[in-house]
């Protein structure tokens, strides 16, 4: 049986990120396959982009999404291929897919290629629940 969940409930528990993880948390855009959140971070850092004042918008139809602009420069090269997001203290985190437009990640970059000192724009970010 898949899991289902009323909508409410879901806008509900989206709307906990901004409490988990409020202005200041940090997405870091990785190399490779996602570790595990409860795993030390996996692969190469590339970038690490603070989140703005009011990051997020409220959730509606189960989906979180980013708010505001979320970019920085890449701090190492490689091949952007998961995220690690998490609060300032690194107490809570999620981890997930990274892609350009059209390659289905939850988080959405301009180029997946990225070299040291390139502007990494994050143009769209959703996190659902179903």
């Amino acid at each position: 049986m898949s899991i289902d969940t009323k909508q409410s409930t879901a806008n509900a528990m989206l709307d906990l990120f901004d409490t988990l993880f409020p202005a200041g948390s940090i997405l870091e855009i990785r190399t490779g396959a996602p570790a595990g959140a409860e795993a030390a971070a996996g692969g190469t850092l590339l970038a690490s982009i603070t989140l703005p004042a009011t990051p997020w918008s409220a959730a509606a139809a189960g989906v979180k999404s980013k708010n505001g602009t979320w970019a920085d420069v890449g701090v190492a090269a490689g091949n952007a291929a998961h995220y690690r997001l998490k609060n300032a203290g690194d107490t809570e985190r999620v981890e997930g897919t990274v892609t350009e437009s059209g390659g289905g990640g939850d988080a959405i970059i301009a180029n997946e290629n990225i070299d040291i000192g390139q502007p990494v724009p994050i143009t769209s970010f959703t996190y659902a629940i179903p």
